[in-house]
């Protein structure tokens, strides 16, 4: 697929510098990319080395200019390259129609539109919107409902009574409510509190490979709209997070606790059960958070404090083996010797 400059500035909402009629066959890094195609630079030190390449137009910003090189000048040059890189490799188009090896319940409502790959399993009373992607191994269990445009990859479980948004792509190995991790001891065995809620994921959201998300207890878990989820976390039972927060791979959120919009969760963060953390809120990764977290505020460490009072903490515990000497130093003192 190729594109002129002039027909990727529209597309890009930008302005040209250089030859508009130039075209242009794909996007790559500074440091492979080839004559004919396009590469992005988001700073100073980047533009350099994309000048310096071998490509013959560079996404920058605004104020960029080059003597060699055909600029396409954006307000942000990173949400230019993902929309131009989307342009380049667009989603292939399956066609609609259910595979011959796929199993689907009569009373299930499929949209003439819909992918159904191979060996699929689609439960009774679902219903599966306009240009839905199911490929090969899905099951959808009863009463679920996957909205318009929604993508599942390969061997995705959504069990029943599973509610999925319009356009949210769910990656491979995903397991969408399972069972939450709900006991109570009896009689010195551990009893299973049955888990009869659900799951409800709303619009563009996207979750990754080998994710968990298990269904409330009572009532729902719920994922927000636009949020992104990283491959390999687990969301416990009855569990919300609000919209278009961040979840990194390697999260853990155990039941029953709110996030709000908007928030970062950095790679390998634990948070605790029956905590309620703020809207925009970061936690910087490998935190353990055992208290609840204000809107607006970063937090880092095990357990996880405000940035300021962890960085004091931090520096306090760098300080403890020379405060330690010194104090060895005094007794002896003290003891005369």
């Amino acid at each position: 697929m190729r594109f002129t400059i002039s027909e990727l500035a529209r597309l890009l909402d930008g302005e040209i510098a250089g030859d508009a009629s130039l075209s242009i066959a794909g996007i790559a890094a500074p440091t492979v990319a080839k004559s004919g195609e396009l590469t992005f630079a988001e700073t100073d030190r980047y533009f350099a080395a994309a000048e310096n390449s071998a490509a013959s137009a560079i996404i920058a910003g605004k104020n960029s200019s080059s003597a060699t090189k055909t600029i396409i000048r954006v307000a942000n040059p990173r949400v230019a390259f993902a929309k131009a890189l989307a342009a380049f490799s667009p989603e292939p188009k399956l066609p609609p129609g259910i595979h011959p090896s796929a199993a689907v319940a009569a009373s299930a409502q499929v949209d003439p539109s819909a992918h159904i790959g191979p060996h699929c399993t689609i439960g009774e009373r679902v219903k599966i919107g306009a240009n839905c992607v199911l490929l090969a191994g899905d099951f959808v269990g009863d009463d679920s409902v996957i909205g318009e445009g929604a993508n599942l990859f390969p061997d995705v479980t959504l069990y029943p009574h599973t509610h999925i948004g319009r356009r949210v792509r769910i990656h491979a190995g995903t397991v969408i409510g399972s069972d939450g991790f709900g006991y109570v001891l009896d009689a010195g065995a551990h009893r299973k509190i049955p888990q009869v809620g659900d799951v409800i994921i709303g619009d563009d959201v996207e979750i990754g490979s080998n994710v968990s998300i298990d269904r409330g207890a009572l009532g729902s878990t719920v994922i927000g709209r636009g949020t992104k989820i990283d491959n390999l976390v687990q969301v416990g039972h009855n569990v919300e997070i609000g919209e278009h927060s961040i979840l990194c791979s390697q999260v853990g959120v155990a039941g029953s606790t709110k996030l709000g919009s908007y928030c970062v969760l950095a790679g390998q963060v634990g948070i605790a059960g029956h905590l309620k953390i703020g809207n925009q809120v970061t936690v910087a990764s490998k935190s353990g958070v055992m208290d609840p977290i204000p809107d607006g505020e970063t937090w880092f460490g095990i357990p996880a404090q405000p940035t300021g009072k962890a960085k004091r903490m931090i520096i306090a515990m760098r300080q403890l083996p020379d405060l330690l000497k010194k104090i060895s130093a005094w007794e002896k003192k003290l003891a005369g010797e």
